[in-house]
């Protein structure tokens, strides 16, 4: 069974308040009860020597029977249960009791104890040690008070007292009275002492109930119920603090726990966002280098291949130019034939150019670096190529990142990558939209990158991962597909990087990042495949 914080407090202060408060009415009616016992036994001790006093010239005069009807008056008394008269032999001269007159009490009795406690008797003691509490024969509780009658010096000289003057104690009186009023106002003491008891431990039960229901209760389940809210994730609210005491400080320490947490939590999740970022970046460039060794290793594989069958086949064209070109300057020839020998020479000398780009593609001539300005090297391709009718209706927007560093970098190479790219982009607009080119300094300053940026026909998602692929075209027959091979090559002898980015219907953006001078680590671009 599970108890309140609450009960528990409650209980034990009960338990503690309970035996402070019992002890303390133990106490108290064990003080009353002595106080009473001592006024009884004065009262007892005042009677005795009032009996003695008022029948001290009876005695004087030897007139006993007016001294034992005296004391019999005096027996009659509220809570007086006897009186007796007892000898110095210890022989009962007289008693409110008849049956007992004329018979012996032991010396060893209470009666006598305040005489006979050693081997001589004692003339005098206190009425304490002359007091005895006993319980008759009937049950009843009794106070017993014997009291010394002494041989006064105007006793022994009366002329009726036959005591010498050597006797110094003639006789004891002994007056037995009732407990029974004392008892009962103790008891009655006692019950009402109780019953406040039992009534001043319920009402500080109740109070002390409602002030650590205030104090304690309220403010410890506001802790509890916080504790469960961030239990569940919830680090927006916070505890009122509602004093200055260890409660108040545990509050405000747990608010502050709180908000440490709430800042944690934050900074964890920040971290995790920007960790995700991190991995998804390095993730791309992972793959982007991937594709970008693949595509590299596929290039060396063919340009190995078609640089054999270049050769192979260069001999032979050459052979069939040179004859299809003597025939066709010979003034013999039949003229319906001329037009044939005409197509010959045109296409056998189409069949040497695209020979000659396989021998550019897998020769992979080093590049001759030398200083040289980015923005330089385009506006000398853009002038090779604007004024061609391709680029009549094409607008050209230059967004020139003004005062970049100079790179080293081979002057020609670079130009023929942006010629080549910028006839790719004429041709993708089919000679009408709009040609941006965008130079800028890579972030980090280790490299500057150029963007050509068409609004053509664009790529298909399909077509846009072979684009750098040897042979590889989508302009049908008006193209070989080694244009970009060579581009991509170039780029990658150099340091670099080339990527695309397209949409189909929007355009096709081509990036190049070269690194500056002495520069051959890669870095973060702009754009990118």
């Amino acid at each position: 069974m599970r108890f309140s914080l609450i009960t528990k407090l409650a209980f034990v202060i009960s338990l503690i308040l309970l035996t402070c408060m019992a002890s303390y009415a133990y106490i108290n009616i064990q003080t009353l009860k002595q106080l009473m016992l001592e006024e009884a036994i004065a009262d007892a001790d005042k009677l005795s020597e009032t009996i003695i006093s008022t029948t001290h010239y009876q005695m004087l005069e030897n007139d006993l029977q007016r001294v034992f009807m005296m004391i019999s008056e005096a027996g009659t008394q509220k809570g007086v249960e006897r009186i007796r008269m007892i000898s110095k032999d210890g022989k009962i001269v007289f008693s409110t009791k008849k049956d007992e007159i004329g018979t012996l009490i032991d010396k060893k009795a209470a009666a006598c104890n305040m005489c006979h406690t050693g081997s001589e008797p004692l003339l005098h003691t206190s009425s304490m040690n002359r007091s005895r509490i006993f319980t008759t024969a009937n049950g009843t509780e009794v106070l017993g008070m014997a009291k010394g009658i002494y041989n006064e010096p105007n006793c022994s000289a009366a002329e009726c007292h036959f005591h010498p003057a050597s006797v110094r104690i003639l006789g004891v009186l002994d007056v037995i009275v009732s407990l029974d009023a004392m008892n009962a106002q103790l008891n009655e003491y006692r019950n009402k002492t109780i019953v406040h008891t039992v009534l001043l431990l319920g009402l500080l039960a109740i109070t002390l109930t409602f002030f650590l229901m205030n104090l304690v209760t309220v403010p410890v389940r506001q802790l509890l119920a916080r504790t469960r809210m961030i239990a569940e994730g919830d680090l927006e609210s916070s505890v009122a603090v509602q004093s200055g005491d260890e409660l108040g400080e545990l509050a405000q320490s747990f608010n502050s726990m709180t908000d440490n947490l709430r800042q944690a939590r934050g900074e964890l999740e920040e971290w995790g966002r920007h960790l995700e970022s991190k991995v998804e970046e390095r993730t791309r460039e992972l793959k982007q280098m991937q594709a970008q060794l693949i595509r590299s290793e596929k290039l060396a594989s063919q340009g190995e291949l078609v640089a054999g069958i270049a050769h192979e086949i260069n001999n032979p064209l050459t052979g069939i130019l040179v004859y299809s070109s003597l025939l066709a300057s010979d003034p013999k020839l039949d003229p319906d034939l001329m037009p044939d020998m005409e197509t010959i020479v045109r296409e056998t000398e189409r069949c040497a150019s695209i020979v000659k780009g396989l021998l550019d593609f897998s020769r992979e001539t080093p590049p001759q670096k030398t200083p040289i300005l980015l923005e330089q090297v385009m506006e000398e391709a853009l002038n090779l190529v604007v004024h061609q009718s391709l680029f009549h209706d094409i607008t050209v927007v230059k967004q020139y990142t003004p005062g970049l560093p100079e790179m080293m970098a081979d002057h020609n190479q670079i130009e023929q990558v942006f010629i080549n790219l910028l006839l790719n982009a004429g041709q993708a607009m089919t000679g009408d939209g709009t040609l941006t080119i965008t130079t800028g300094l890579v972030p980090g300053g280790a490299s500057v990158y150029a963007a050509i940026r068409d609004t053509g026909c664009g790529i298909s998602e399909e077509h846009l991962g072979k684009i750098f692929d040897p042979f590889f075209t989508t302009k049908d027959q008006k193209g070989t597909g080694l244009g970009l091979s060579v581009s991509f090559g170039i780029i990658a002898n150099h340091g670099g990087r080339i990527g695309v980015e397209s949409t189909v219907g929007q355009g096709t953006t081509f990036t190049i990042i070269l690194p500056l001078m002495g520069e051959n680590e890669e870095h973060e671009g702009v754009g990118g495949d």
